[in-house]
């Protein structure tokens, strides 16, 4: 029962590295509000598929003030007309995974995942082949959407 109650916090938290180096065009940050910022995800679901996060270390909705909660929703609100607004997309999973066991990938720092999504989108090749096929990359994403996220008031 050990590996049960077992926790690690050894990971790095490539979220706080991308915001401390400051290469937000490099690392996809598209853009930095007062308490969050919005970041592409370099593994995407879909094109478009980004990720809103508190710019503090914080692994649960408890540990973020009101105003970092609030800050969080209205973020993601704006991203979801964004990305609506630049790629036409039909609707939208949108949500998050606290802690590793619910499938959080980088579980000590939470974020809200918007994935954009469109009729037909599933197809073949990730039911039998277990591949995920995406019609723009990621730099070509990154274009689309940076100038409208860059015309947010702060």
């Amino acid at each position: 029962m050990q590996y049960v109650g077992a926790t690690s916090d050894d990971d790095e938290c490539i979220f706080c590295t991308f915001l401390a180096a400051g290469d937000d065009e490099g690392s996809h940050i598209l853009y930095r509000g007062h308490s969050t910022f919005v970041i592409l995800n370099a593994y995407p679901y879909n094109s478009g598929h980004l990720m809103v996060a508190p710019q503090r270390h914080a692994g649960e909705l408890h540990d973020l003030s009101a105003a970092e909660r609030g800050e969080l929703m209205e973020m993601t609100s704006t991203a979801v007309g964004i990305v609506r607004e630049a790629l036409s997309a039909h609707g939208f999973n949108v949500g998050m995974n606290l802690g590793r066991v619910a499938g959080a990938g980088i579980p000590g720092h939470l974020h809200m995942h918007v994935v954009p999504r469109w009729g037909g989108d599933t197809n073949f090749m990730p039911v039998a082949g277990d591949t995920k096929v995406l019609p723009e990359m990621i730099a070509e994403t990154d274009a689309r959407l940076r100038p409208l996220f860059a015309r947010i008031k702060t």
